[in-house]
Order: C-alpha cells, then structure tokens, then sequence
C-alpha cells in the first residue's frame, strides 16, 4: 500500500513539473482545432486559419499518437509556429518536460539513435539548429518505378555524431544509408506549393513528371529534397521515419489529413512597430485563402506589391513610429523585387537553364510566386547554402566528399565537399548534389531558424548571407529594409 502511495505521488509529482509553451498541443489532445488562432512571435503576431468542417482534435489522425513513440503530425507542425517548429519553441519544450516529450524520439529527435537519450548533448541539433535526422538510403531508392544508378561516389569525411560510420545506421551497414540533418516544412498555403507553373522543369531540362493516379503535373515543392512526389507520399514517408509506425497509413487517415493540411493558411498578421498587416489587400490568410488558381502565378500583382502603399502613408490612424516601418516595409518589397545583382555558380538557376552564369536579376527571379514568395517553376535550386566552399563551417555537422564518375559538377568541379548532398540523394546524379527545395516565404518570424540546415538563426544572418554570396553589397538600410520585409510575411 506504501509502495503504491509513493507511486502515484512520484508520478503526480512528474506530471505536475512538465509544462509546454503557450499554444503548444500535445498528440491526443481532446477539444476542436480553432479555425482562427493568433500566436506571438517575437517580430509580432501570426495567424492560422482552418477552413471547413470543426476537427475534433483526439479524434483525427493529424492529431492521434499513431505509434509507440508517441509523435503525431502535430508534433513537428504546430500552429504557433505556422504549423512548423522554432528552435526557441523546441528549447522551451526541452525545458519544460525535461526531454521528455516525444519529438525528441530517439530515432531522429536526436543525433543519433545510439546516443545517450536522456543528455541533453544528444538532441543537440535539434536544440540548437531545429534539425531532424533524415536517413536517406544508398544508393537511391527507385524513383517514379525505376532503378537509379548514381552517377557519384559519396566518403564520409566528418560523423561528428557517429551515425555515418555507424554498422546500423550507416553507407557500410547491411541496409546502408546516410544520415542529413533537416528543419521541418511548414504544412500551411499548400495549395500554392502543389500549383504548377509550367509543364516542364527548367531547373534540370526535363519533362515535368505526373502523378500515377491524378494524371496531374507534380510541382515538386513539397519536400526540401522531392523525395515524395505528392502529399499522399509525404504522409507515408512521415509516418514510416517520423513517426516509426510499423504499418502504412489506412487510405482514409491520409484523405484526413490531407484534407486538413489543404485547408491551413498562415501569415504574420502584426509587427510590433508597424501594426496590423492585413487590413484590405495587404496579405493576410484570407488573401491566401480566397486566392483562385489563376493567380498563383507571377503574372499579375507583382511579389509583395501589396505593401507599395505604405511607403509613403500618411494616413490618419497611423502612428509616426508605423509610418516609418511601414514605409521600411514597402521600401523592401521594392528592394527585393528590383535591387539587382549577379547570380551565380547556383544549379538550377546557372545550370542548365542557359541563363548564363553568371546572370544579372534580383531576389524575385526565384522567389516569383504572388502572394508567397516560392518558385512557380517546379525544381530544386543550390545556393550553397550546405556545399563548400560557400557553406558554414559548422562542425557539428557531417561532412561528405562528392566526386562525380562522368562529367564533373557545372559549379564545384569534379570532386567537393557537403554536408547534406541534398536531391542528389534522390536522383543519384552529381550535377543535383546540394540542391534544395525552395521554402515558402508565409509565416517566417513564426520558425527561425531558416535555411534547410538551421544556418541563419535570424533574419539579419539569411540577409547577410545573401549579401556574402551574390556580393551584393547591400546598405545598412537595405539590409535593415529586407529584414522588416520579411519579418511582416
């Protein structure tokens, strides 16, 4: 009886000291999902909104515990985040439960599953950068029902972590992969990131592949290096390695959640300085909601025109202070649009597009898409932002040395170093090493660290590296303006 007293107080006593951040909801959570909800930041303010039918949260399998690590897609998308994860947001929830929650799960929550679980030290990637291990199988899986052959020799030159020397989990083990590290994708304004553009990837001069079973062009924008074609796949790829369910989702889990995730829009929707950001036209998630097919595209309103107003606004109701960071707002929507600089040694924009390398364009060369700032042309781009010698030197994580078989990389020659290979992953080929998914532009003040290996901490720090890069040589103002810009999305 004793015995059993102390248990429950023991247990009592765990449960009272675990504490979440505000906003954060825990797998199984009972109550309706609000279809409109507003989370600060430190920038100010982002809103989700829901559309359709109320979800009753314990009840739906966005939201369900569906395998014994305890993880539910709500795990790594919340909305506070703009339905993706902050390293600040991840540090509270370690803090909070003592390391226990289940993002955190030993299989990719840290850096890697043969470490220690209860040090702090093993998730440090997570902790510091908002990383999740990804294991990718080498060689390459097949793709759309075909063998890939790679064309590139891949050496562990760094395993700061163990996992790529590893006989379990490693390029020498029975089922021999290798291990990157990523942030999570927001699952909000899908519906832009499944548009198409064109009908071919200008990015690698090929045919734009269809989906199976639709028939419909495939945008490729959904995950950072387009291993999983469509959502449907992204949902069995997540639940196999995220979650670590032993069986597949049931068809209709993944028409749930897929109808859920569509019907999600997020924007920032106050800065601190500025004020409300989606009065009228000026780009809430209704805009992205109410948003039709036909104008996904970069024809038409020109990226982030919205803000033109506000760069010389003197109406009443607006404090001086708002003026003034409105008008730095405007200022870097113009900046961003027309500021010009050279482009170049960047697969996928360089090569093999015959824009020439390098060519003369400004941020919105890429960043084209009204409305969300992504690419309407389908593809994956490498701005260097994980290749030498263009990448930080960050030793904490891994580090390969590429050397292409046949015809050396169009940028870093035939023999590189990297540390995350990226869609050349995917395709096995060495001209696609270190190329990324383009991220959407919508709720970022919601989910730094930015970059898919959590490089830049802060905005100024994805300003600046733009500015190392390109040698754009921005002023203090334009540097200034930018990151405003891009803190009110």
């Amino acid at each position: 009886m004793q015995a059993s007293l102390l248990t429950m107080l023991s247990v009592s006593t765990i449960a009272a000291e675990v504490t979440y951040p505000e906003g954060w909801i825990k797998p199984g959570e009972s109550g309706t999902f609000k279809q409109s909800q507003t989370h600060s930041n430190a920038s100010g303010k982002v809103k989700v909104l829901a559309e359709g039918q109320l979800v009753e949260m314990s009840e739906h399998p966005f939201f369900q515990a569906l395998s014994e690590n305890g993880r539910a897609c709500i795990s790594c998308h919340q909305p506070s985040d703009g339905l993706s994860l902050s390293v600040k947001t991840i540090q509270d929830v370690w803090s909070g439960t003592q390391g226990r929650d289940p993002i955190f799960a030993a299989w990719d929550g840290s850096n890697c599953p043969d470490m220690p679980q209860k040090e702090k030290a093993s998730h440090s990637l997570l902790l510091d950068r908002g990383l999740f291990r990804i294991q990718m199988p080498w060689p390459p899986a097949p793709r759309y029902g075909k063998e890939v052959t790679p064309d590139f020799d891949i050496e562990v030159v760094r395993d700061p972590w163990g996992c790529n020397s590893s006989q379990k989990y490693g390029p020498d083990a029975a089922e021999p992969s290798i291990s990157v590290y990523r942030r999570p994708r927001p699952v909000a304004n899908l519906k832009y990131l499944t548009a198409v553009g064109f009908a071919y990837d200008p990015k690698q001069g090929v045919a734009l592949p269809r989906d199976e079973i639709s028939g419909e062009f495939l945008s490729g924008n959904i995950m950072s290096d387009n291993r999983s074609v469509n959502l449907k796949a992204q949902m069995q790829d997540a639940s196999g390695t995220h979650l670590e369910m032993l069986a597949a989702l049931t068809n209709e889990q993944v028409e749930k959640i897929e109808g859920f995730i569509l019907s999600i829009y997020a924007a920032q929707v106050e800065d601190n300085d500025a004020g409300k950001l989606d009065d009228g036209a000026f780009g809430g998630p209704e805009l992205l909601r109410d948003s039709k097919p036909g104008q996904l595209g970069s024809i038409g309103r020109a990226v982030w025109s919205e803000f033109e107003p506000w760069e010389e606004q003197k109406s009443t109701g607006v404090t001086p202070e708002q003026a003034d960071k409105r008008a730095s707002i405007a200022r870097g929507a113009r900046l961003f649009r027309e500021k010009m600089f050279l482009i170049s040694d960047s697969a996928g924009i360089n090569s093999p597009m015959g824009f020439g390398n390098p060519v003369l364009n400004s941020c919105v060369f890429c960043h084209n898409m009204s409305q969300m700032g992504n690419d309407v042309a389908p593809g994956q781009v490498d701005i260097g932002t994980t290749t030498k010698p263009f990448a930080e030197p960050a030793p904490e994580l891994p580090l390969f040395r590429v050397t292409c078989k046949g015809d050396p990389h169009p940028h870093y020659g035939r023999s590189f170093l990297t540390q995350d290979p990226g869609f050349g992953l995917v395709t096995g080929r060495c001209a696609d090493t270190g190329k990324i998914t383009l991220q959407s532009m919508r709720g970022l003040a919601a989910r730094a660290p930015y970059f898919s290996n959590g490089s830049a901490k802060t905005m100024g720090d994805l300003v600046d590296y733009y500015d190392r890069r390109y040698q754009i040589n921005f002023t203090e103002q334009e540097r200034q303006d930018l990151i405003n810009l891009m803190n009110s999305l």
